[in-house]
């Protein structure tokens, strides 16, 4: 952690004033250097008060994401193994090259804005600075066969609808298979990654990412997104902590890794509860497209469709995508 995530953390810890020689004391820093962060934080957003007799208070903050930020909600032990950065091309490409060089399950990688953010099949996800949350987690799951691994993107969906009610009061919906919506619209959007062993077919590891829609208005989409997309502030008219709705998705990510995936009854249950697509007509679009009706997610997240010549099939992520009849289930 740097000294300014530091300041940030031990500032938010406080109610009131708390003096310079009281911070450096705390954190094992120089007054000078506690002098130099507030000037920096000043020069990031942040109002923070000074008292000659007092000491600092913040008394505003931009919505930012960043360790310190994340201290408000999350252990110090957690906040070590996050990273949070400017700007990327994806968190998952970085997040996936830490993996390749060893970096321990349960690293967090979030970034401010994606240049390259990306989704199912290659598909652009925009990912406007400051807007939303742009999130990566590692796993390294034991004794997992990678046909089991393949179902992990919806426990993700699960956890980030926990995630975002437990923040907001406000549940999304699931559209099948890793798109999570408010009032029809698309507010997530999930791609997990994963790396096996040919020789064995043991998985090196997993990486699961999340881009969600926070703070965007209409104006932060493109214009050929906006009736598709929306935000939390589009749809409940409320601008909300995205430092807090991070920490919260770490929290559901964290519970999700130890209870994959063996608590899986748990997550199957909150997912048919959650997805829209059951009881629609879809389009399978695999090899040739073919018509039909969802009928239920089967014992392994795939979707059990009806087609009009009467055939069932259970179809799977990897296979097809499905789109509704209305353009978006």
């Amino acid at each position: 952690m740097n000294t300014k995530d530091a300041v940030i953390a031990a500032l938010r810890k406080q109610d009131d004033y708390v003096s310079g020689e009281t911070l450096g004391k705390t954190l094992g820093i120089s007054r000078a250097a506690v002098n130099s962060a507030i000037r920096s934080l000043r020069d990031d957003g942040y109002e923070i008060l000074s008292s000659t007799n007092k000491g600092y208070a913040i008394s505003s903050a931009p919505d930012k994401i960043n360790c310190g930020e994340l201290l408000a909600y999350l252990p110090s032990e957690r906040v070590e193994n996050v990273l949070c950065v400017d700007c990327v091309d994806s968190t998952n490409n970085v997040l996936r090259a830490m993996a390749f060089d060893g970096a321990k399950a349960g690293q967090i990688m979030i970034a401010e804005a994606q240049t390259a953010g990306r989704g199912r099949y290659g598909r652009q996800f925009v990912s406007p600075k400051g807007k939303g949350i742009y999130i990566s987690a590692l796993l390294r799951p034991d004794n997992v066969e990678p046909q089991n691994a393949a179902f992990i993107t919806a426990w993700v969906a699960v956890a980030v609808s926990n995630a975002v009610e437990k923040v907001s009061g406000i549940r999304p919906v699931v559209k099948w298979v890793n798109d999570l919506l408010l009032g029809n619209k698309k507010i997530c959007g999930i791609l997990t990654e994963m790396s096996v062993e040919s020789e064995n077919g043991h998985i090196q590891y997993v990486v699961i990412g999340a881009g969600l829609n926070v703070n965007e208005t209409a104006e932060d989409f493109p214009e050929e997104l906006r009736e598709k997309a929306t935000s939390l502030y589009e749809y409940t008219g409320r601008k909300f902590s995205r430092a807090q709705i991070a920490a919260e998705i770490i929290k559901e990510f964290d519970i999700m890794a130890k209870a994959f995936p063996d608590d899986k009854a748990k997550y199957l249950s909150a997912y048919r509860k959650d997805c829209v697509t059951v009881g629609k007509n879809v389009r399978v679009c695999g090899k040739e497209e073919k018509k039909g009706v969802a009928k239920e997610i089967s014992d392994d997240f795939g979707l059990v469709v009806r087609f009009e010549n009467g055939e069932e099939k259970t179809v799977s992520s990897g296979e097809v995508t499905v789109r509704g009849e209305n353009g978006y289930t």
